[in-house]
């Protein structure tokens, strides 16, 4: 099930404390463009993880963790802009350098390609053909 990844606790966990910080700030949630982006953003990193997950031909699969790897990005750039234009927010006075740690969150950890049952290197023939998602930032599998 894909509610036992890791990738995916760790992204349900970053859309929670995204969600908090931009209901928390009264000025960062009256600015409904941009928190409406990051939380989409944030919600699309889960999703795709989850439906990545549940693909069984290998390229859409990998397109959908591409989609979730492309969103943590995006997550990362807009508390950038959160941070230069809201540096101090309701959410226990959170600074911008945390602000910026919640971007990392997003990252995840490194990522590797899981057979199943166990991890495989970068020189593995799924990564060896992607070598893009090496630094996808999850461990997620490839097989269900």
């Amino acid at each position: 099930m894909f509610e036992d990844l890791e990738a995916w606790q760790q992204a349900r966990q970053l859309v929670n404390e995204i969600y908090s910080l931009t209901r928390e700030n009264s000025s960062l949630s009256k600015d409904f463009g941009l928190t409406g982006q990051v939380q989409r953003a944030a919600v699309s990193i889960m999703s795709n993880v989850a439906e990545g997950f549940e693909r069984t031909h290998l390229p859409e699969k990998i397109q959908f963790y591409n989609v979730a790897r492309g969103s943590t990005g995006e997550v990362c750039s807009l508390l950038y802009v959160i941070s230069d234009n809201y540096p101090r927010s309701a959410h226990g006075g959170r600074t911008p350098e945390k602000h910026r740690s919640l971007g990392w969150k997003a990252r995840l950890r490194p990522f590797a390609v899981d057979r199943g049952t166990e991890s495989q290197t970068p020189t593995s023939s799924v990564a060896s053909a992607h070598p893009n998602l090496l630094s996808a930032g999850f461990h997620l599998p490839m097989t269900r």
